[in-house]
């Protein structure tokens, strides 16, 4: 919580919290908004908008074959680390049901290359041309392996304060005017994640990037990381300097974006999800974001836009005190002034669901 900086709200810029996290997890347009009004005093959603029409901040595929939020420089050298894995994706028999099985991944790729171009493309247009080169495959699927091969990234306005409209992709170089930095260590990554997500196992790092090598890249590192033993046995590596906070201070509630980066960033995810929470999780539809009470996943909330209103709902996972209860609502109404600041804030707690109980 305290490297989230969950623990209170930090005074980083929007690009110092983007940079210190790697990025926020983006998939769709609404969360980092919400990521960072948890996290930084006094933000202003504006910033983001702006940093995305001036190329300061770019949405792109990253870790876990997922949208994120980064700055320019992380979106350039960490792109050629994921890449290699992502691109074996889309010629697996599981993928869509074999719909690229049997083509070759060079050849689709240049395909890729001469249809992208330069220039920012819509996914009607790019579909459009993968149905001329490939009339006998769903050129949906098609699109999709491109947007897999292709270091590719979002274009503004998506990714906006309050617009969701359809993506427009282009390639990550021109957009950035910089080619990708494929020189960028392993071990300096990993060093980062750890400021930002440790201490942590290798299979912590690996569950968060979806990259393999972690314990040779660690190697690599020397004194400038040591270990924990956590109480299963397990090794855990952090930042040599790394300060741990003090586990009996309490942590404030927070309301966090579907899918964000402290829920996902772990395989061991019981340090935020208590066990038996995580299905009821995962189980639900985007647009069901976590209720951290006390540094944990207490509840899950959604907020329901009305016509002069705005409900915010939430299912508890377990009973909570009624001091935790009035905190909770007063975050609630926060956020609801926050993503709602013309409407009326409603907000309703629900009995504890038995079947989101841990």
């Amino acid at each position: 919580m305290a490297r989230q900086h969950l623990l209170e709200r930090s005074q980083l810029t929007v690009h110092q919290m983007c940079d210190h996290l790697i990025g926020l997890q983006a998939q769709d347009s609404p969360p980092p908004f919400v990521g960072l009004w948890s996290r930084i005093a006094d933000f202003d959603p504006a910033v983001v908008s702006d940093a995305l029409e001036d190329r300061s901040l770019v949405r792109i595929t990253l870790m876990r074959g997922t949208i994120h939020l980064v700055t320019p420089m992380d979106a350039l050298r960490i792109a050629p680390h994921v890449q290699p894995e992502l691109e074996k994706i889309p010629f697996r028999k599981g993928f869509n049901y074999g719909a690229m099985v049997g083509l070759d991944p060079d050849e689709v790729r240049a395909h890729g290359e001469r249809v992208f171009g330069d220039e920012p493309m819509s996914a009607a247009e790019l579909r459009k041309h993968a149905a001329e080169i490939y009339p006998d495959r769903n050129p949906g699927m098609v699109v999709q392996t491109w947007l897999i091969q292709l270091p590719v990234l979002q274009t503004p306005p998506r990714g906006k304060w309050k617009d969701n409209s359809r993506p427009i992709w282009s390639r990550v170089e021109p957009w950035l005017g910089a080619p990708l930095d494929p020189a960028y260590p392993l071990a300096e990554l990993l060093v980062r994640y750890l400021r930002a997500f440790g201490p942590a196992s290798t299979m912590d790092m690996q569950t968060w990037s979806k990259l393999l090598g972690m314990k040779q890249a660690l190697d690599q590192l020397g004194d400038r990381v040591r270990t924990y033993t956590d109480e299963r046995g397990r090794t855990l590596y952090d930042v040599a300097d790394g300060e741990l906070a003090d586990p009996e201070l309490p942590a404030p509630v927070r309301l966090l974006g579907w899918y964000d980066n402290a829920v996902l960033s772990h395989q061991d995810r019981t340090r935020i999800v208590p066990e038996g929470a995580g299905s009821p999780l995962r189980a639900f539809a985007s647009a069901v974001a976590p209720v951290l009470v006390d540094g944990y996943l207490s509840g899950l909330y959604k907020i329901f836009p009305e016509a002069g209103a705005a409900r915010l709902r939430i299912s508890p996972t377990r009973t909570w005190t009624k001091a935790e209860r009035a905190a909770v609502e007063a975050e609630s109404n926060a956020l609801l002034g926050f993503v709602e600041p013309d409407k009326e804030p409603r907000v309703e707690i629900l009995e504890v669901d038995a079947d989101l109980r841990p």
